[in-house]
């Protein structure tokens, strides 16, 4: 049977990802060019998609899956092409071209998008390349495509990744590197770090690796540039960062909210880059506060 004539799965509430008490979670996989996206939706209301962060998959948001599909919402997540059960690299691609193509095969029209890290970079070209498919967005820890990395911090931790791919244990050191940047931060040492929160992240990313690393360099992800065009999305803007995150995804927060019309930004204490999960609370609070007032 060809992936486009797949029907969705209803899976029970003790499916992967899903706490015992959690509603049930329709799933599937949804053709792209090249390729089909593994997703999961729950919920009944105004769609609200979740977008995660590059090395790792949809259950990054295996809590707010679950509470906000309990609030009034039809919640959806998947795994971006190269990541989880999707299908690995093969030639060039658009994630922003993906996720359109996810949301034509659900039939949605228009939904807010909630992105982390790489997950904003594409909701960012998405809203600027279908802005009409896009009710509100939602920016936690963002990436913005067209700008580059000037951290230091970053930097360092980029050169050694690179080096750790041809070195004896490169994937531990690349993993190990990855958790620096994106998990510890600049302000932190490993060990002042949730080890739970660690392990979560490390056990994913390393699933990552281990599921894509053949399609790792097989193609290029095209990008809409969406550094220098802010300040042409017309849509209701939160963007959040963590007070112990990098002076890059810092920077980024601020671009968005000085150039995109009416955004707001919120600044979350005691988190790095994994805003949602380290003080989920505050994250929650913000995020339901801005899901109250968005016109969708």
């Amino acid at each position: 049977m060809s992936s486009d004539m797949r029907m969705p799965a209803v899976v029970g509430p003790d499916a992967q990802g899903v706490t015992g008490t959690g509603p049930h979670v329709e799933s599937g996989t949804a053709p792209v060019a090249g390729g089909e996206l593994y997703y999961e939706a729950a919920g009944a209301g105004p769609v609200l998609v979740l977008l995660h962060e590059g090395m790792l998959d949809r259950t990054m948001w295996d809590e707010q899956f679950d509470r906000l599909a309990r609030t009034g919402h039809r919640v959806i997540r998947y795994d971006a092409r190269g990541h989880g059960r999707s299908s690995p690299v093969d030639g060039d691609y658009a994630h922003h071209e993906d996720l359109r193509a996810l949301l034509g095969h659900l039939g949605v029209g228009h939904a807010t998008l909630i992105g982390h890290s790489h997950g904003a970079r594409v909701a960012l070209d998405t809203a600027l390349t279908y802005p009409d498919a896009v009710a509100a967005l939602v920016l936690a820890a963002p990436g913005i495509s067209g700008r580059t990395f000037s951290d230091p911090f970053l930097l360092h931790h980029i050169r050694e990744q690179v080096a750790a791919v041809s070195a004896p244990g490169g994937v531990t050191l690349f993993i190990e590197h990855f958790l620096r940047m994106w998990v510890d931060g600049p302000h932190r040492d490993p060990a002042a770090v949730d080890p739970v929160l660690r392990e979560r992240v490390r056990a994913t990313a390393a699933a990552t690796v281990t599921a894509h690393a053949e399609g790792m360099g097989r193609g290029t992800a095209l990008e809409a540039g969406a550094a220098d065009r802010l300040a042409d999305i017309r849509v209701p803007t939160l963007v959040m960062d963590g007070d112990l995150d990098s002076t890059d995804i810092s920077a980024n927060a601020h671009a968005v909210a000085l150039a995109v019309p009416g955004a707001r930004r919120a600044r979350i204490p005691a988190a790095g880059h994994m805003v949602h999960l380290e003080n989920a609370e505050e994250f929650d609070r913000e995020l339901a506060g801005f899901l109250r007032g968005a016109a969708y």
